[in-house]
């Protein structure tokens, strides 16, 4: 399972798959060695080697998605840097997410729990998803928008709180997708 998430997560990078671009995005692009690791200590929870590579990434290119959690094929990290996902989150599909990203939980109240993130989403820099929310399919989010509320399929948001700008959806913000 692991080697079939890295390909598609190779395939958001540089749009192909070859032994020369996953050693080239590995070498080069943060993002995708530190899903690589992921996707490895994720497939294999007891390897305490995996689990160091892992946290060394997290430490060196500041991204906190714990191992185990739920990410579809496909996610895209286009800049590293402050990404913090908790847990117990639900990613979906060809996601892409930015620098200074935040998807927390919120503990008590009713939107108490964690986001549930549909398919083909774009979330800008500086976004925060926090709460017990579902953000549909094809939404964009933009940058340092603050998600509380759901999110309907094809939105675009923004704002703090977040409200729909429009409803034209993340068509080429989300590319190359698997």
């Amino acid at each position: 399972m692991a080697r079939k998430s890295i390909k598609e997560d190779l395939f958001r990078h540089v749009g192909m798959y070859s032994l020369t671009k996953l050693l080239k995005a590995y070498f080069l692009i943060p993002g995708f060695r530190y899903m690589f690791w992921f996707r490895i200590a994720s497939n294999k929870p007891n390897n305490i080697l995996y689990k160091l590579i892992h946290r060394k990434l997290s430490y060196k290119f500041g991204i906190q998605i714990p191992i185990g959690t739920k990410i579809g094929k496909g996610f895209y990290i286009g800049h590293y840097n402050c990404i913090v996902v908790n847990y117990k989150t639900i990613i979906g599909n060809n996601v892409n997410i930015s620098q200074g990203v935040t998807i927390g939980q919120v503990n008590v109240g009713e939107k108490a729990g964690t986001p549930i993130i549909g398919n083909n989403v774009y979330i800008g820099p500086g976004a925060k998803i926090i709460g017990a929310i579902k953000i549909g399919n094809n939404v964009a989010i933009g940058a340092n928008a603050v998600v509380v509320k759901d999110v309907e399929d094809n939105a675009i948001v923004g704002g703090i709180p977040a409200k729909v700008l429009s409803m034209k959806g993340s068509e080429g913000y989300v590319n190359q997708t698997v």
